[in-house]
Order: structure tokens, then sequence, then C-alpha cells
């Protein structure tokens, strides 16, 4: 079902084509704040006071765990937000939701934010975090084979990058990783190889516009939009990556991008789950998990928690 006209006018209203991020970051950052604590439940997780260290600072990890466990998968989540203006607070709906709907525990990781801390400071954390719950996946209940790498926009990009320096450091081997629409390229103009690009850039929540000016504050040097850690499709090669479930949604400007990244891991020899989302948009992940997509969506990830692919 196509989006119809009075919807199609009010996303245009509500998109974000003049607002420059690297001058409002704060501000965004601060309504976030308000939001989550507004809506926070502490009840929902615990902080997991096992050290994870990364160059002497502590990444912090906060642990959901459903009410009714029912799955053996422990999912290793990093939030969306642009690298720039999403908490692990203002996910705190959403890795509850998760664990609920999957009876898995979801380990969210609060990894540094840009542009206090630019590239490779996010990816660095999370690197930090996911081996240490390798190495320690004994005290939360879980094997190394049964954790699953799981991120959504910037978290997807991430989760992503996690990957790759897993492989090309050979510290610990993620055998699965959930990408939803994730953020995989480094250039967002007109001149982006990518349809979905200039089809959903305007209108649509998230522009075009702003993903660039995301990576703009996310970069530390215009050399990191070849590296691979920064954008996963600079990777030269995909070879040796895990079982993978990519979602896109279909009004998104990171559609195509993301769909090409399971193609490449495809050709490479990884299993490959690639779904687009019907008449979703750019973040509907964080919506509740009534709404269809985000049912559709679990659906999707318990089915491939379930299934062994190897």
């Amino acid at each position: 079902m196509a989006i119809n006209k009075a919807v199609r006018a009010a996303l245009s209203i509500l998109s974000y084509p003049e607002l420059d991020i690297k001058r409002t970051y704060m501000v965004e950052r601060e309504i976030n704040k308000l939001l989550a604590h507004r809506s926070k439940n502490t009840s929902l997780y615990r902080v997991w006071d096992h050290p994870v260290l990364c160059g002497g600072r502590h990444v912090p990890v906060h642990l959901f765990t459903p009410a009714e466990p029912s799955g053996t998968a422990l999912l290793v989540f990093f939030h969306g937000g642009g690298w720039v203006t999403g908490t692990i607070d203002s996910y705190s709906g959403v890795c509850g939701d998760m664990a609920a709907a999957t009876g898995c525990t979801v380990a969210a990781v609060d990894y540094r934010l840009a542009p206090e801390h630019r590239f490779p400071a996010a990816p660095e954390d999370c690197c930090a975090a996911a081996r240490e719950i390798f190495r320690s996946a004994g005290l939360l209940g879980a094997r190394p084979e049964d954790i699953v790498l799981i991120g959504d926009s910037a978290g997807g990009n991430l989760a992503a990058a996690v990957s790759l320096m897993a492989r090309d450091r050979g510290e610990f081997r993620p055998r699965r990783q959930i990408l939803i629409y994730p953020a995989l390229g480094s250039d967002h103009s007109e001149r982006s190889p990518y349809p979905s690009v200039r089809e959903n850039g305007t209108g649509y929540l998230l522009t075009s516009r702003r993903v660039e000016d995301y990576l703009a504050l996310y970069r530390g040097s215009e050399a990191d939009l070849e590296n691979p850690y920064f954008a996963p499709l600079n990777a030269a090669s995909l070879a040796d990556q895990p079982d993978t479930l990519l979602i896109t949604a279909e009004y998104c400007p990171l559609r195509d991008e993301g769909e090409a990244y399971g193609q490449r891991l495809r050709e490479a020899g990884a299993y490959v789950e690639t779904h687009r989302m019907p008449d979703a948009l750019h973040g509907y992940f964080s919506l509740p998990a009534r709404f269809p997509q985000v049912k559709r969506t679990y659906e999707l990830i318990n089915r491939f928690l379930e299934e062994a692919h190897d």
C-alpha cells in the first residue's frame, strides 16, 4: 500500500531539509534526554558490572533480561542516532521490547558520540564491548556461538564494522549479525550510485542531507571516508563474515546501499536474508512493538535466531 497524499504532506512538513544538525545536535540530544527521562524505566535493565575497557575508558553495557526467557541468543545491540544524537537511555524502550519480543537477553553498548569523539571512537568502543562479551559469555549465560550482533541505522553500521574488525583482528568470531536499515556508505550526495538516496532523500523524515551532515560530524578526516570500518561498503573483501539478516525500509534513503551490502555478502559466501519492509520509513524500529512493521521485524528476527544456517 503506497503512502497516501495526506501522509506524504505530513511527512514533508516533519522532514529535516533545512535543519543544520552540525549546529543543532546539542539541542536534539537534550530533547532525547528529556524524553528518555520521562519514559525511563530502570527496572527494565541493569548495568553490567564486568569491566569493559577501551583505551583506558570504561564502556558501559546495559543488560535487558526478558521476564520470560525463551531464547538462547545473547543480542549485542548498538543503537542508532547518526553516531551523534542517540543514547542508550533513549533506546531503553526499544531494548526492553527487543528482550520481550525475542525472549533473549540484550546487551546494549553505550559507545562514545561524535563530534566530541569522532571516528574511530564509536567502533572501537563497540568492538571492545563485543570482544569482552565473547570472552565472558559464560557470565551472561551464553555460549560464544549464540552471541548475535544487532544494530539499527548508525548502529547497523557499527555492527557491520565490528564484524569486519573481528575478522581482521582475529580476536573473536561473530557467527550472526542483524542489520536494520544500516548506514553503510560514505556518499549520500547526488553523486551516490544508489537511487534511494535521491528517490527517498527528501520528504520521508530522514533526508540525504541529514545523513551527509551526520557523516561530517562523525569523521575525523577526509581519509575516513575510504575506511571500511567507517563505511563497510568500502571493504575490499567481505569474505568470512557472519550469517546476516538485513532489513531495509521502503521509503529510506539508505535502502539501496543496505541491499547492495547484502548482495556483496552473499557473493562473498555468507548466508544472507534481505527483506525490504513495505511502507516503512527510516527509524520505524523505534516504534512500539504493536506496529505492523515492527511486529513483522521481530518475526523475521526470531526466525533468523531459531534457524541454523551452517
